[in-house]
């Protein structure tokens, strides 16, 4: 149970940090920001500080950010509150607040600022969560990534996830099975935090690709670095896991569009916390590293110059500098619900392949 409440608070952080990031850049701009919610209606409270309003809502994952004028509510009025096409707006009790506050009246680059604040954000979480892992350390060790069908170790009922015991690297390992081909061999593993001991027999013959016990093994561990060296090697590996994830989602877009399927091994949000939870069993340093690896992926995934992602804002924005006015708001509510649309198929479809594999 503790696992899964630390589970939903890091994602949680994941989103609310990236709304924070979009708030403090409106803020910074002097702008009308309607409301900040931590979590999601229905609401528990609420205050009002400035023309801000803070609510704390129910539903604990993330939050959100109302920015005056975002959503196109005051561009179809006139100063005295009446709609343009001259019908009175609330019964003319709706005032107009300063246009120069409100985001639809922004140039393009103060736009942009704002929608790209909350993918900076992501990926400085991203990299802090990163560098935390490496400023508290990690022992080493073997973990098993894969097991092969019908192999020695898929007929002990080893399984995927299972950490070896009195083993930390990969090559030991091997040394002590190719030691040990054709005798039955005692190998321990750590599953759930509990020892298990299984009885194999490694293939005294193999077949290319094919190991002497079945399994596919993964090293982890890290050993605990300065707060310094922490930040700098966090910032060199965020970078390089940000360029492994455009690369991943690269291969994402081409398998849709060329084969109409997904990829293996991509998830969704019931995937996602699996996966987060499985990992906090291992130890809470592989959570945090699991949860900066994901924030990194928000950030690739928001900068996508697709409809209803930041990106896809943003390149609207563009859009109006070169054309030298606005984009009409309904067109843009069009574009932008659409492309949502799109999103929550696409999370349909990967919630339905994640839950057809607990079955």
């Amino acid at each position: 149970m503790l696992i899964i409440i630390l589970v939903i608070i890091g994602l949680s952080l994941l989103i609310l940090g990236h709304e924070a990031g979009h708030f403090f850049a409106a803020k910074s701009f002097g702008l009308k920001v309607d409301e900040f919610g931590f979590g999601f209606p229905p609401r528990i409270k609420a205050w009002k500080k400035g023309d801000t309003e803070y609510s704390i809502n129910w539903l604990p994952f993330g939050g959100f950010v109302k920015i005056g004028g975002e959503r196109g509510e005051f561009e179809m009025l006139n100063p005295d509150g009446t709609e343009k096409n001259g019908t009175v707006a609330n019964g003319a009790q709706q005032k107009t607040p300063d246009e120069s506050r409100l985001f639809y009246a922004q140039p393009a680059w103060k736009k942009s600022v704002i929608m790209l604040a909350g993918v900076f954000m992501n990926f400085v979480l991203g990299w802090l969560f990163v560098s935390i892992t490496l400023m508290i350390g990690a022992p080493q060790a073997l973990i098993i990534s894969g097991i092969q069908p019908n192999s020695p170790a898929a007929q002990a009922g080893i399984m995927s996830g299972d950490v070896v015991e009195h083993f930390s690297t990969a090559q030991s390992f091997i040394d002590f099975v190719n030691a040990h081909r054709g005798q039955q061999t005692a190998v321990s593993v750590i599953r759930n935090n509990k020892e298990i001991n299984f009885t194999v027999t490694p293939r005294v013959q193999t077949a290319a690709n094919e190991g002497a016990v079945g399994v596919e093994l993964a090293e982890t561990g890290t050993p605990r670095e300065g707060f310094f060296a922490a930040l700098g090697d966090g910032f060199l590996n965020a970078a390089i896991i940000l360029w492994l994830t455009i690369g991943a989602f690269w291969q994402l877009i081409a398998q849709l569009f060329a084969h109409a399927s997904l990829l293996p091994g991509v998830v969704g949000p019931v995937g996602i916390f699996g996966l987060a939870e499985e990992t906090g069993k291992i130890g809470m340093v592989y959570l945090l590293q699991l949860l900066g690896v994901i924030s990194l992926n928000l950030t690739v995934v928001n900068l996508i110059p697709f409809p209803a992602l930041d990106g896809g804002r943003f390149v609207m924005a563009i859009v109006e500098k070169i054309k030298g006015s606005a984009i009409p708001y309904k067109v843009e509510a069009w574009v932008n619900g659409i492309g949502f649309a799109l999103l929550i198929i696409l999370m349909i479809l990967l919630t339905v392949r994640d839950v057809s594999g607990l079955i």
